[in-house]
């Protein structure tokens, strides 16, 4: 198995691409932790990991909270005894054209997505350092390279890419590895929301929007969590173990 005793670590697990991407690590023989605020569906992954015998364990956390990043990492550290792999997953959404867009759906997406990246790899880097290996990678977004109506989405994303590249200089020298993932539209429940958002960011009908998009798309499709997860899971194997500071679009298509 390609993960066999890794411990892995994955923010926003509960649903989606970060569902997929837990319940993959477990199949290939990880030792798995969700941490999300949605107790539901992280208990959900949880059940579907342990009904294939796989290990998995679930933390109420929100990442914006460094204590409460930091009491996580340290039960998940001394119950497995290490932290292989971390994903930084979690993110949210609040679009909105700028001149609509508010300080507070500012704040917020931006804490999430970048802050909450931040905090978690500035708890994991630590236990990485010791032992003198580990991978992280960080989940971006096509929104990176503009979207409208999404300011505070881009700039997250973006963010995360800068931060990226710096951690991967910074923290290569400690035999780890750093990443991104930026995926295009994948259909998950965070587009769901973004289709309840879609009159925010000037689109009138989203129905016409997708098939438009999709028409556009070399694929021809939009894109499902489980070919993100593939690529996660390459980024955090040990065929990338030469693989830093990259950030890859799994978009179906080009990205400029």
């Amino acid at each position: 198995m390609r993960f066999k005793d890794k411990v892995v670590i994955i923010t926003g697990g509960a649903q989606g691409i970060g569902a997929t991407t837990a319940i993959k690590f477990a199949e290939n023989g990880a030792k798995v932790a969700v941490l999300d605020v949605n107790d539901q569906g992280a208990t959900e992954t949880a059940s579907w990991i342990q009904q294939t015998k796989g290990e998995c364990l679930t933390f109420h956390v929100d990442i914006t909270n460094r204590t409460e990043v930091q009491s996580c990492m340290e039960h998940i550290h001394r119950e497995f005894g290490k932290i292989d792999i971390l994903v930084n997953n979690a993110g949210a959404l609040k679009d909105n054209l700028i001149g609509q867009l508010t300080e507070e759906e500012w704040d917020f997406v931006l804490d999430v997505n970048l802050k909450g990246s931040f905090i978690c790899s500035q708890a994991v880097q630590k236990y990485m350092v010791q032992q003198g290996h580990g991978k992280i990678v960080m989940i971006s977004s096509q929104a990176a390279v503009g979207a409208p109506g999404r300011v505070n989405y881009s700039a997250a994303k973006a963010g995360i890419q800068g931060m990226m590249k710096t951690l991967a200089i910074e923290l290569g020298p400690n035999g780890i590895n750093v990443n991104a993932v930026a995926p295009g539209f994948i259909e998950t429940e965070m587009s769901k929301v973004s289709e309840a958002l879609a009159k925010n960011r000037g689109i009138e009908d989203f129905i016409e929007y997708k098939k438009n998009m999709i028409n556009r798309n070399p694929i021809r499709r939009v894109g499902q969590p489980g070919d993100v997860a593939n690529v996660i899971l390459f980024l955090a194997s040990e065929e990338a173990d030469y693989v830093t500071g990259q950030v890859i679009y799994v978009s179906g298509a080009p990205v400029v």
